[in-house]
């Protein structure tokens, strides 16, 4: 067994270069999608810092899920947090797992192209939604009573635009419709149910979705609207985006590829897939043939076919 693992080790930095050198190939040709993504996630938090300025502090609203579920209660507030940080991480390190592992299914650059588009689409839908109408925040921080429920006018631009990190998106109020948690979480369920290998996963992290969507609410710190919005409209967009953009390849699936430019013998790509598939225009000619005074003979059907074979 120890012997096993010192092999497995000793791979472990060959195998992360090649998968480095791999990566970084798509990288520099995806890189303007990727960065898109990111920069638009630090345009997500100063939409979330300027509704903060909106927001005005008032009674909690008449909740369903906050008369069914217990409150957790200010103190017990960093529960949710954990399971969330939980998910997070675990879904970044799956991404990263073919630098690790020998059976691979994705690449990181294409999976994380497709979860930033998820992302930024939901995230958009999002800004509308809570700049639309500002509902009086059910957190403890966002009360009447609480000196972060009103944020005083910003002294300069600098001020919004540095959006107060990362307290500022820690203690925010007003951006409720719908939750941002469950974006992520949701977005990064879903993705493995498509891209993972491990069904106890699967079923693990749908679970997890469903206990971090209660513990939000019992936290107070979202309507239960803002959790059942999120359900829908992520599903929904993740469904119609990864309709439109275009399939990863299986890694797991080692396929025998034929190259694109011509063939030596001036056969296009098309005609030497036809060719690998049997399926050629120019089907072969199996016929038995007969060699006779160096002519090549077609079952009796020469030219010559109605002659004396021995007639000079």
């Amino acid at each position: 067994m120890s012997l096993y693992l010192t092999r497995r080790i000793a791979k472990l930095p060959r195998r992360i270069l090649a998968e480095t050198a791999v990566e970084l190939k798509l990288l520099s040709e995806k890189w303007k999608l990727l960065l898109a993504g990111l920069i638009f996630q630090y345009i997500h938090g100063l939409a979330a810092r300027g509704v903060h300025y909106l927001h005005r502090p008032g009674p909690v609203l008449h909740d369903l899920g906050f008369l069914l579920l217990p409150e957790l209660g200010k103190e017990r507030g960093y529960v949710s947090e954990i399971l969330f940080a939980s998910i997070f991480v675990s879904f970044v390190l799956w991404t990263f797992s073919p630098f690790i592992f020998k059976n691979k299914r994705f690449y990181t650059v294409l999976i994380w192209r497709r979860v930033l588009a998820f992302l930024v689409m939901s995230q958009s839908l999002r800004i509308i939604t809570f700049y639309s109408t500002q509902l009086p925040g059910p957190n403890y921080h966002c009360r009447e009573g609480s000196p972060l429920a009103r944020l005083p006018p910003p002294d300069n631009v600098l001020e919004v635009l540095l959006i107060n990190f990362p307290r500022g998106t820690l203690f925010g109020c007003g951006d409720l419709i719908f939750s941002s948690h469950m974006i992520f979480t949701l977005v990064f369920v879903l993705t493995y149910q498509k891209y993972g290998s491990k069904n106890f996963i699967k079923v693990l992290g749908f679970v997890a979705a469903v206990i971090q969507s209660l513990l939000i609410i019992a936290s107070r710190k979202h309507y239960s609207v803002d959790v059942v919005v999120a359900w829908y409209t992520v599903n929904l967009v993740v469904f119609f985006i990864d309709k439109k953009l275009s399939e990863m390849p299986d890694r797991s699936i080692k396929a025998s590829t034929l190259p694109v430019t011509a063939a030596k013998d001036g056969k296009t790509k098309e005609e030497n897939h036809k060719l690998l598939n049997g399926n050629s225009h120019d089907s072969l000619d199996l016929r038995p043939r007969t060699q006779v005074n160096g002519k090549n003979m077609e079952n009796g059907n020469d030219d010559e076919s109605g002659k004396d074979l021995n007639t000079p």
